[in-house]
C-alpha cells in the first residue's frame, strides 16, 4: 500500500504541474513587446514627420527643415531603433537553449546586417537621385528590410501579431511609395509610427 507522499498524483494535479511548468517557461522566454514595437514606431513618428514638414502634400515646404537634416534624424532614429531590437532579440536569445536559440540569435543578426547594409547601399545611392526620389530609396528600402524581417519573425516564433505587424508595414510603405514623397512621409509617420507605438503598449498590456 503506497503511503500518502508516494501516491500516483491524479489527473487534475498533473495537469496542474504542465500548467505551472509552461507558463514558467513561457515568463523565462518572454520578450517585452515594447521592445520589438515601441522603438520603430517613435523612430518612424519622429523621422518621417520631419520629412513630412520638408515635402508637404504639395510640393512645398511646412517647416524649415532641409532634407539632409529630416534625412539625418530618421536615420539616427531608425540605426537606433535597429540596434534596440537587436539587442532585445538577443536577450530572448540567451535565455533559450540548442536550436531554439541559435535561431534567435541568427534572426538577431539579421536585423543588424538588413539595417547596415541598406544604410550603406542608401549612402551610395541617394546622391545619384532627385531630392523626393531619394527620400523614397531611404524610407521605402528601411522599411521594406524591416516589413519582411518581422514577416519572417513571426513565421519563426509562430507570432501571428509579428507576422501581421510586418504585413501592414508591407502596406503601407508600397502605398506611400506609389503616392509620392509627402504622402509617403506623412503615412509612415501616422499609421506606420503612431499604429507600432499602440500597437507595442497594447500588446504589453495584454501581456
Amino acid at each position: 500500500m503506497l503511503e500518502d507522499d508516494e501516491r500516483a498524483p491524479t489527473p487534475e494535479e498533473t495537469l496542474r504541474v504542465i500548467e505551472e511548468q509552461q507558463a514558467a517557461a513561457a515568463r523565462h522566454i518572454y520578450v517585452d513587446p515594447l521592445l520589438l514595437y515601441l522603438p520603430w514606431g517613435v523612430a518612424w513618428l519622429i523621422g518621417f514627420t520631419a520629412l513630412f514638414l520638408h515635402f508637404g502634400l504639395d510640393a512645398r515646404p511646412y517647416a524649415p527643415i532641409s532634407q539632409q537634416q529630416a534625412v539625418l534624424v530618421l536615420t539616427i532614429a531608425q540605426v537606433g531603433a535597429g540596434f534596440l531590437t537587436f539587442y532585445g532579440l538577443g536577450r530572448m536569445s540567451r535565455q533559450l537553449r540548442g536550436d531554439t536559440r541559435a535561431k534567435g540569435s541568427m534572426y538577431g543578426w539579421a536585423w543588424f546586417a538588413g539595417i547596415m547594409v541598406t544604410a550603406v547601399l542608401d549612402v551610395r545611392l541617394a546622391p545619384l537621385l532627385p531630392p523626393e526620389e531619394s527620400h523614397l530609396l531611404w524610407g521605402g528600402s528601411m522599411l521594406t528590410v524591416v516589413a519582411v524581417l518581422y514577416m519572417v519573425g513571426g513565421a519563426l516564433w509562430y507570432s501571428r501579431q509579428m507576422f501581421l505587424a510586418g504585413v501592414w508595414a508591407a502596406v503601407v510603405n508600397v502605398a506611400g511609395v506609389l503616392l509620392g514623397a509627402g504622402w509617403h512621409a506623412l503615412l509612415t509617420a501616422v499609421l506606420l509610427g503612431g499604429g507600432f507605438i499602440v500597437a507595442g503598449l497594447w500588446w504589453r498590456r495584454r501581456s
